[in-house]
């Protein structure tokens, strides 16, 4: 039987000398391998766990309700959002009312790129909005996840240099494979007819599409967020408001 993987995250009431080696010994005995190992924000500890046998997962979630010092809060299969918090050390901010909807901030931007990377990997059609006022690092986050998960980038619209309205792509470029950026705001205001046939050929496509100002993309198209699988926020401060009052009409001047 191959190997899998477990989140294991606890929370320490007491943080006494010696328990993390015992809980690592109970492992040891029930030959379950820690793989990584973090803490997670206050008090908390998170881990990657892997073993063959998964009864033996739900043996040590009953002995480890039995350890006065520590709560479990998770024992499952890691989700990705488990994966980087025990990579970086702290959780992403999810909205309360919108679970596909992450929060980050420009000092997380290394686990914004992180998790982009992640995202990037997966393979199929997948639809990803960022949200963010100008400058704050949007299409450099992109990019710079591109770069980890080694996927090629395609521009058909953007105004990270110039602005970018594009009406064809080369047969290189339209492979599924690479990674198509799209800005919202210039796809549908700034648009053609040309482009936007082409931005319908793209967004059926099976390859993965990052749409800047997913929220003025839906306003201004045929589209809804039902095509969204995830919706990434980026902000400056975590109390910043993200407003395009007055946004969509400086790009319909350039």
């Amino acid at each position: 039987m191959e190997p899998k993987q477990w989140y294991m995250e606890y929370k320490i009431h007491k943080n006494r000398p010696g328990l993390l080696g015992d809980i690592a010994s109970l492992m040891g005995m029930l030959e379950i391998n820690i793989i990584t190992i973090n803490g997670v924000e206050d008090r908390t500890r998170g881990m990657l766990l892997q073993t063959t046998d998964e009864e033996k997962i739900e043996l040590l979630g009953k002995l480890l309700k039995k350890v006065d010092n520590i709560t479990v809060n998770a024992l499952r299969e890691p989700k990705l959002v488990d994966i980087l918090a025990v990579r970086h050390g702290r959780y992403i901010e999810r909205d309360s009312d919108d679970e596909k909807t992450f929060r980050f901030t420009r000092d997380e931007l290394g686990l914004l790129v992180d998790f982009l990377g992640e995202l990037f990997k997966r393979d199929g059609n997948h639809v990803i909005g960022l949200r963010g006022m100008p400058r704050v690092g949007k299409t450099e986050s992109i990019i710079a996840g591109s770069v980890c998960a080694s996927k090629h980038w395609t521009f058909v619209s953007s105004t990270l240099l110039r602005q970018t309205v594009r009406s064809q792509l080369s047969e290189d470029e339209m492979n599924p494979n690479n990674l198509f950026i799209i800005d919202g705001i210039v796809s549908t205001i700034r648009s053609n007819d040309k482009h936007f046939a082409l931005l319908q050929d793209i967004m059926a496509a099976p390859s993965t599409k990052v749409i800047e100002h997913p929220d003025i993309f839906i306003r201004e198209s045929e589209y809804d967020y039902s095509i969204f699988d995830v919706i990434v926020e980026l902000r400056n401060t975590p109390d910043e408001v993200i407003s395009y009052e007055g946004l969509a009409e400086q790009y319909e001047g350039f």
